[in-house]
């Protein structure tokens, strides 16, 4: 048995792959020892999780199904099982627990599980949060007053990560960060050059007291050789049949007694479309946020603004004239706001668009599918998401830039025509795999808008989840602001279980 230290581990995206990787008997070749996450819901789904995997598949209780869909409460999930609970407690350390912070907690729950399994290989997962390299946050540090890479803390984070190899002395690590991080300076130095460095010598990096001196060869699980470039190191997701365009830097790091080298990723045949994935969902409408919500109020308010449109002096093209007349004919007002209690129901004119072992992955065991709960939207919005997804139809999945929006749908913004805010309204095209589901998506959806503009609304949790091949029997704990940011912030457990594939191919 391989055993898994996941730093870092938000929901367990990771830690998820490694878990389901399963060897040629059908044994579990991976068993998480530990999980630190330090956010408090994120640290309940993982624990929600590590509880679920104390189950064969074809034993898990008909209790948990229970908790999904409401019908009972945690005390009594958790009294049922307590067993089973209390190993999965003892996983993620009893409470939300953080790096820098608690290290004492940490490093000796380390010591004392190298010393319960010492001939065992050990295995170090996870990624040091990213806001500081992201270019996203990078954009937002440089309206910030007298900000000083030097001095943000969040830069120096992998730092945390040395440590706990230095400690664990792992056979192999893993390490998952944000594109940015390959360009990001701190002191006119590039840091990707300085992370490399220290991962090849934790221990010398950073002192950890009784930590030996362990080296480390660092290699791409997309590119072979020794030379390589920091591009190098960079996967994009949507090339190993994942729905998502989703660009990472992850590393793979192998104890230099350990003669073997890592294999590569093997790249899909073909993209993986965004309507593959989610298409057999059930239909959904939006909210209306403020006035009252109602089928007829949220149908008038979009009708309203596109007949206007339509009879207005705006010049439309006349494919999205037609896509917008047809649409609105349609338009979903019908449609439930919620399919939360949904039962799944075969639906092969999808299935067969997935591969095979990922139509797999995504059904997981369960016929209950929670989360999939629309969100509300301003009434002034929902006219904009019609008009920018009936685009999208007609415009061979390409989204609307502020340039091609009409004046009447124009947002009230000084800088709405300035450059900065051309792809305010971002469609996920149903033909081609999503842009990167990013935690920003529990901030609003209009980049996140789905493609059916009979629905005008953006993804909901299970989408956006789905995208991110989470299986349907995965459940996130806390409230939906909660949710959304734990699957934006995960990394694909489908890319994870690739993977473990090749960790476990070196390590066998």
């Amino acid at each position: 048995m391989i055993r898994i230290i996941d730093l870092f581990a938000g929901p367990g995206g990771l830690g998820e792959g490694f878990s389901a990787f399963r060897d040629a008997k059908g044994n579990r070749a991976f068993r998480i020892a530990m999980s630190v996450e330090k956010e408090a819901s994120a640290h309940a789904t993982l624990t929600l999780r590590a509880f679920l995997r104390q189950f064969e598949l074809d034993e898990r209780p008909a209790d948990y199904e229970s908790y999904r869909r409401g019908e009972i409460s945690k005390a009594t999930l958790t009294g049922k099982w307590q067993k089973q609970f209390d190993v999965a407690t003892e996983e993620t350390l009893g409470k939300p627990t953080a790096l820098g912070q608690d290290n004492v907690a940490i490093e000796e729950r380390i010591k004392s599980l190298r010393k319960k399994y010492p001939d065992e290989p050990w295995v170090v997962i996870g990624g040091p949060p990213c806001q500081a390299y992201s270019l996203a946050g990078r954009s937002r540090n440089k309206g910030i007053v007298d900000y000083c890479p030097e001095t943000d803390e969040r830069n120096f984070l992998y730092r945390e990560y040395l440590r706990i190899l230095a400690l664990a002395k792992p056979a192999v690590f893993v390490m998952e960060n944000v594109r940015g991080i390959l360009s990001a300076k701190v002191g006119g130095r590039h840091i990707f050059q300085d992370i490399l460095r220290d991962l090849r010598q934790p221990a010398k990096a950073e002192s950890v007291p009784g930590a030996e001196n362990v080296e480390y060869q660092v290699y791409s699980l997309v590119t072979e050789g020794d030379d390589l470039k920091p591009e190098d190191y960079l996967i994009r997701a949507e090339d190993y049949e994942i729905p998502q365009r989703r660009h990472r830097v992850i590393l793979i790091g192998v104890r230099k007694d350990i003669s073997r080298k890592p294999g590569t990723l093997k790249k899909g045949n073909a993209k993986v479309s965004v309507k593959s994935v989610i298409g057999d969902l059930p239909a959904l409408r939006s909210r209306v946020s403020r006035g009252g919500d109602s089928s007829n109020r949220w149908s008038n308010l979009i009708s309203e603004q596109v007949q206007l449109l339509l009879n207005g002096a705006d010049v439309i093209d006349s494919n999205l004239r037609v896509a917008l007349s047809d649409n609105l004919s349609d338009l979903g007002s019908s449609l439930p706001v919620s399919a939360s209690r949904y039962k799944k129901t075969e639906r092969p004119e999808f299935t067969r668009m997935l591969p095979a072992e990922l139509s797999t992955w995504l059904q997981g065991t369960s016929q209950t599918l929670d989360g999939h709960v629309a969100r509300s939207h301003m009434g002034s919005d929902l006219a904009r998401y019609f008009f920018a997804a009936c685009f999208a139809e007609s415009n061979e999945g390409k989204t609307p830039k502020a340039k091609d929006f009409p004046e009447l749908l124009a947002p009230d913004h000084a800088n709405w025509k300035s450059g900065k805010f051309a792809d305010r309204f971002r469609v996920q095209s149903g033909i081609f795999p999503s842009t990167t589901i990013t935690s920003h998506i529990s901030k609003d959806g209009h980049y996140f808008i789905h493609p059916d503009p009979v629905q005008c609304r953006s993804l909901t949790v299970r989408e956006a989840a789905r995208l991110q091949t989470f299986p349907d029997d995965y459940h996130f704990e806390g409230n939906r602001t909660q949710q959304y940011v734990q699957v934006g912030n995960a990394v694909p457990p489908f890319l994870a279980y690739k993977i473990a594939k090749v960790v476990y191919d070196l390590l066998s």
